[in-house]
């Protein structure tokens, strides 16, 4: 038995480095290339975020990945979010790209604006750029993330872990509490389920399988002060590790 499934892992790496890199590397000069040229053409941003949920979905079926909706049904197709969720993998976003009908924005580490064709397309799209080895400029992008919301009437995505996880769910950083709150839109908790195991931080190893994106209850912000993004941000860890419970993701009840 140890055999038969040493046998299947090498196989799995074997289609990750040699079929699933090779396609994921063309989609990715691909869409990037034509979101380049909607962009000139629509400075919106609708434009290169529909492309880039056409190159969510070609990521996941170039690694064999299947992703599954929980709760879309709460959300207004008309409404304007912050978007929270967990995250544990670099194919987290596609996962999200791929499920979510809303147009949004995320925030991006700075140093990826510096990388050919995603770095365009995530200036192009209306992507905010966050320093976070500047507190005045992420202060910035925060204020800037509610302006996007209240001006452009679109949501924005946040991973209020600061990064991606090795191991559990850490403690979340009051960003998208601020921006929630001065913006006046609901906060959306997200759990995405069983992506660590597919592509685990550090790993160039993609398996594939079944992912569950769960979408929590929209929580109100209108009438909270900033004062009360602690409490916010306490709230929304405490829901995106319940909807974590149960599942092979390991949770970790840290304090924000």
């Amino acid at each position: 038995m140890r055999a038969r499934y040493d046998w299947l892992d090498a196989m799995s790496f074997f289609r990750s480095l040699f079929i699933s890199t090779p396609l994921i590397a063309l989609s990715t000069v691909v869409t990037g290339l034509v979101s380049l040229v909607s962009a000139f053409f629509d400075r919106s941003g609708r434009s290169p975020h529909q492309l880039a949920r056409l190159w969510a979905r070609m990521l996941l079926a170039a690694s064999f990945i299947r992703v599954r909706a929980e709760g879309l049904e709460k959300l207004d197709p008309r409404g304007n979010y912050v978007f929270v969720s967990n995250h544990a993998s670099y194919m987290d976003i596609p996962a999200i790209l791929a499920t979510l009908p809303q147009q949004f924005r995320f925030f991006a580490k700075k140093g990826l604006y510096q990388i050919p064709f995603l770095g365009w397309h995530l200036r192009w799209a209306g992507h905010i750029p966050v320093d976070r080895s500047n507190a005045r400029a992420s202060l910035k992008s925060m204020s800037d993330g509610a302006r996007i919301i209240s001006e452009r009437h679109i949501s924005v995505l946040l991973f209020p872990e600061g990064g991606r996880s090795a191991h559990g769910l850490r403690g979340f950083k009051e960003g998208a509490a601020y921006i929630a709150i001065k913006a006046g839109v609901p906060v959306v908790p997200m759990a995405i389920v069983g992506m660590r195991e597919l592509l685990p931080m550090g790993s160039i190893h993609i398996r594939s399988g079944c992912v569950t994106v769960r979408i929590g209850d929209p929580i109100e912000t209108r009438g909270l002060k900033l004062a009360g993004r602690m409490d916010l941000t306490a709230r929304m860890h405490a829901e995106i590790a319940r909807m974590l419970e149960g599942s092979a993701e390991p949770v970790i009840h840290s304090s924000p």
